[in-house]
């Protein structure tokens, strides 16, 4: 029997599979429940087993390159960097998926060996009174884990031109492609059957991710077109307004109108400027968020008719303003969704800067690295000061703190939970990074939501890590 949610302030912890297959479920319990005093936890619906470089995908993952720099603080089959592949941990209904243009991964062998682990481990943390959640992708077919998959060439995003982004961290495919949500649907039937006493289901990335500049012009395919024609929106005038800034973005910018941002007092004036002086950027706004609040309806809609009507249904989500351009608007997704946790996984925040920031130069070589650094600091506001150079910015090795500001995380979990009216609003927390940084990180989390922390992931979380944690969730200083 699935526990019920618990009025005490949340600290969750995310334990992907490989670690309940790695060190065995009375292991991993003690150290989240015994250790960290976690009230839930997340996992996902597959088994992993060791592959190699040229067939599997590295443990921990790469994003896109720029993290190949990071390590797991928990060793996995003793390794703290590998190649890895995966498998369901279930055996899926195919009948559930039949006609469909995207199908649930093959059982294996590891399937039929190992595949009650979940389950049983799902019992095993009901019995010690706390939560457990399946995270899956919210558009990544077959959407067990992020690295594993992706959409068809027809369903992927696309940019005004009608080019695809030429970078991508994320296999997001295009949120109004109806072959997708046909996927999810069945998907989403499927575990809720496979897994009955799960309390709920938690969806990763239910929106456009924006790491890289492009991804933040995305979507402007067939799909998307047909959509907007369904729902209302103007197209044209998105796709014309959306270029008309690429544009500019791609070799109109000076020193002198970076200034000027700068001297409305930054913040979030130049976004507002930029939808007034084009509407159709504010229309494409609206139009994500549509897509957005479409989706997490799909989501409820197909969790309810899977007869999961009393389980949880939660989201990660982009914090403010990323969400502007990501499509996630908390006020629209709050009455369908259980909670939506706020991600503050900060060793991306500098590694997208100096994305947007590379890009940008190269297209305006006359700029000032140094202004450009400041603006995009500020528009995003990761951190009161700020560095001195785009250059400054990286991915912040194991042994780095990462460049972001305490009251920066905290304005955003604020921003979000305000839209989100009475809906819970989680920070995410991430545990990748040096002690006393992760220690840092984390308080500030847990101070700015009222509601609670999850904590990604398991495999970033050393004893000491979990400790910090345990004097956290104990109330202790």
């Amino acid at each position: 029997m699935a526990v019920k949610s618990k009025p005490e302030r949340l600290v969750g912890i995310t334990v992907l599979p490989e670690y309940i297959q790695s060190e065995g479920i009375d292991a991993v319990l003690h150290n989240v429940v015994d250790k960290a005093h976690a009230t839930a936890v997340t996992t996902s619906p597959y088994l992993m087993e060791e592959a190699t470089e040229i067939d599997g995908q590295r443990e921990p993952p790469d994003d896109g390159k720029a993290g190949d720099v990071r390590l797991l603080d928990r060793s996995l089959w003793n390794k703290r960097e590998l190649w890895v592949g995966t498998v369901p941990s279930f055996v899926p209904n195919t009948h559930a998926y039949r006609g469909l243009r995207y199908q649930p991964s093959k059982p294996s062998a590891l399937t039929h060996q190992s595949g009650r682990l979940l389950n049983e481990f799902i019992e095993a943390a009901h019995e010690r009174g706390i939560l457990v959640l399946l995270q899956i992708q919210a558009a990544i077919p077959p959407g067990y884990r992020v690295q594993f998959g992706g959409p068809d060439l027809d369903d992927r995003p696309r940019l005004p031109d009608g080019r695809l982004a030429p970078a991508v961290l994320c296999k997001n495919g295009s949120l109004a492609s109806p072959e997708i949500l046909a996927y999810q649907s069945a998907l989403i039937s499927d575990l809720c059957h496979a897994y009955p006493d799960i309390d709920g289901l938690r969806f990763d990335w239910p929106e456009y991710p924006p790491y890289f500049l492009d991804t933040a012009f995305t979507d402007f395919g067939s799909h998307a077109g047909a959509a907007a024609k369904r729902l209302g929106f103007d197209f044209e005038a998105m796709r014309r307004d959306a270029q008309s800034l690429y544009k500019k973005l791609h070799g109109g910018l000076s020193d002198r109108g970076l200034s000027a941002w700068l001297d409305t007092g930054a913040g979030l004036l130049p976004w507002v400027a930029l939808l007034t002086e084009r509407p159709g950027l504010s229309e494409l706004a609206r139009f994500k968020a549509a897509l957005v609040k479409k989706l997490v309806e799909h989501f409820r809609q197909a969790m309810d008719e899977a007869g999961a009507k009393d389980k949880q249904l939660l989201l990660n989500a982009f914090p403010p303003p990323w969400n502007a351009v990501s499509g996630m608007d908390y006020h629209q997704v709050a009455p369908h969704s259980t909670g939506i946790g706020v991600k503050l996984y900060t060793m991306h925040w500098p590694m997208m800067i100096r994305a947007y920031g590379d890009q940008l130069l190269a297209a305006n070589p006359d700029l000032s690295s140094g202004l450009l650094a400041r603006t995009l600091a500020k528009m995003i506001d990761i951190d009161d000061d700020g560095l001195t150079r785009i250059e400054d910015y990286t991915y912040p090795p194991p042994n780095a703190p990462h460049p972001v500001g305490a009251k920066a995380q905290a304005r955003k979990i604020r921003q979000a939970q305000s839209d989100a009216g009475r809906t819970p609003v989680f920070s995410l927390a991430h545990g990748y990074g040096p002690i006393d940084d992760f220690e840092r990180r984390l308080r500030a989390a847990y101070d700015a939501s009222t509601h609670g922390v999850w904590i990604n992931r398991y495999g970033y979380l050393s004893d000491t890590k979990l400790d910090v944690i345990g004097s956290l969730s104990a109330g202790k200083d």
